[in-house]
């Protein structure tokens, strides 16, 4: 077949009706015609040729041309698409490096395996576009819910049609012990989409908490525009949920809006979600309060608040217990999620026997260190002194409100005391002498000699050994297995040690030993400056 010899006509209304099937732009389609074209042209002048295809967008007249490059002498290697600045003089004025030569060449005839050949470019070409514009499609529209028709379930998989592609909903985003049957109709939450070989891969889930915050954004109005906000949710699919709300208008009442009249709304969600319990709980931006409000239906009677380790106690009455942790930890493990917090609950029995074994354990350390009797050491106690170091280091006016306490008997406490912790200091550091730590590290500023001598008993007996630790080996953490929080105690944790103060301690060791530039350190905290400033004025935007 020559191309000379179609209506050239023909090209573009072919790939007007190829492109209005697939719903891609039409340019993709003609761009494939003229690769397909160019390849076949190839085959006839030879492979080595630079040959190439325009078809012109109104006429459908198609051009083939053959392009031959201006090199350096010494980088002639293909003799078909290039040539020398003196071979180009015969076709060109002024021949320069770099330029390139257009001539017109005869249209091709194409046999059977060419006009193949061209096919399956243009196959090739189309599927990819028809891919690029599912994934456009389908990215944009991830976060969402979309309704879906069931084609078929292979291992537990659901296989959905989403209109313009296929997404799955794997076994494990299914709500309990779900099932469908072919052309069922579901809605569900587009998890990710991600761009794979053989096509836009569009994961879904009806387990996942977003889900449950857009259809709650789907049934109540005055989330969908933004009165009222959801902070945060929680969910055991297909159990139980718990989801804070605010509203950002005080004639609003965000609770009774998600519940709705007679509770319609919050019952059209607790439906798509198979029965799902549904707790909506009030936002604030008091966490203790917050956290009251998340342990619903359950009361609280007290609730101590420890920021820096991330953890939380709640002391709640004996009958109450059952009610605050829930039917195998349900309640109080939505609560942990949903506040981002260890939460640790007791009864007030086990809180005053904890309080007890503290004030007793406490008591005898003064007994012991101080050479004091009960009812002294009970007197400090009770005034809020937990530990030796702030007997020796606070100022006397504070011991000397004590009952019963002069001001010499002050200075008596804190000498005993200063004399126990310079005698415990000096023994820590003969036994991390003794278990091999150097001078470079007990002569670092920031730590105290009992912190010396764990770390030597843990191998780390210099400065460098130091260095190389990282944060959270100093002051712990935590680490997620398979969905459970697993704690990674520190060796200076039990002395307070703070993953910040771990950072700048080890940072500071690189420096000393010239690892880290602190010029570069300075620019950094600079630009997490910047970047924090940022982050606020876009927010506050």
């Amino acid at each position: 077949m020559a191309i000379t010899s179609a209506n050239q006509l023909e090209l573009l209304q072919t790939a007007e009706a190829v492109a209005r099937e697939k719903m891609i732009d039409p340019g993709l389609v003609v761009d494939a015609m003229e690769e397909s074209l160019a390849r076949a042209a190839k085959s006839r002048y030879g492979s080595e040729m630079d040959i190439r295809v325009s078809i012109d967008r109104k006429t459908g007249k198609a051009t083939f041309t053959r392009v031959r490059s201006v090199v350096e002498d010494e980088a002639l290697e293909n003799y078909q698409a290039e040539f020398t600045v003196e071979q180009a003089k015969q076709y060109m004025e002024d021949p320069k490096v770099g330029d390139t030569f257009v001539e017109e060449v005869p249209p091709v005839e194409m046999g059977r395996i060419a006009a193949q050949s061209a096919k399956q470019v243009i196959l090739q070409r189309v599927r990819e576009a028809e891919r690029d514009r599912q994934f456009e499609e389908f990215q944009d529209r991830a976060g969402t819910i979309i309704n879906a028709l069931v084609k078929r379930e292979e291992y537990g998989n659901v296989i959905v049609d989403v209109g313009a592609g296929e997404g799955i909903l794997r076994r494990n985003e299914k709500i309990g012990r779900e099932s469908y049957r072919p052309n069922d109709r579901i809605r569900c939450y587009i998890k990710d989409v991600r761009r794979e070989p053989r096509g836009p891969q569009i994961f879904l889930s009806r387990t996942a908490p977003e889900f449950m915050a857009e259809l709650f954004k789907m049934e109540v109005p005055e989330i969908y525009d933004g009165i009222i906000q959801i902070k945060a949710v929680a969910r055991d699919p297909g159990s139980r949920a718990k989801i804070a709300v605010i509203s950002n208008d005080g004639s609003i009442d965000p609770v009774g809006a998600c519940v709705g009249m007679r509770g319609s709304r919050v019952q059209a969600v607790v439906n798509e979600l198979q029965g799902e319990k549904i707790d909506i709980i009030p936002w604030n931006d008091d966490q203790p309060t917050f956290l009251v409000n998340a342990l619903q239906p359950a009361e609280v009677s007290k609730v101590v608040l420890d920021e820096e380790a991330g953890k939380i106690e709640v002391v709640v009455p004996e009958e109450q217990l059952s009610l605050a942790i829930g039917r195998r930890g349900q309640n109080v493990r939505l609560a942990s999620q949903l506040t981002g917090l260890d939460i640790d609950i007791m009864t007030e029995e086990e809180e005053s026997a904890r309080r007890q074994k503290e004030f007793e354990a406490r008591t005898g350390l003064f007994m012991e260190t101080l050479d004091l009797d009960e009812f002294f050491a009970q007197l400090l106690v009770s005034e809020g002194f937990t530990n030796l170091e702030e007997v020796a280091y606070v100022e006397l006016d504070e011991l000397t409100v004590i009952d019963g306490v002069d001001e010499g008997t002050a200075e008596e406490l804190q000498a005993r005391a200063r004399d126990y912790l310079e005698a415990k200091a000096k023994a820590a550091i003969d036994a991390a002498r003794a278990l091999g730590a150097e001078d470079s590290l007990i002569q670092f500023d920031g730590l105290t000699p009992v912190m010396i001598e764990a770390l030597a008993k843990d191998d780390i007996k210099t400065l460098e050994d130091f260095a190389t630790c990282a944060d959270w080996e100093l002051a712990g953490g935590w680490t997620n297995d398979n969905g459970e929080r697993i704690k990674d105690d520190g060796i200076l944790e039990p002395f307070g040690m703070s993953l910040e103060e771990a950072q700048d301690l080890v940072m500071t060791a690189r420096v000393m030993l010239g690892w880290v530039d602190p010029d570069d350190l300075i620019s950094a905290e600079d630009g997490a400056e910047e970047l924090v400033e940022g982050d606020e004025e876009e927010a506050e935007a």
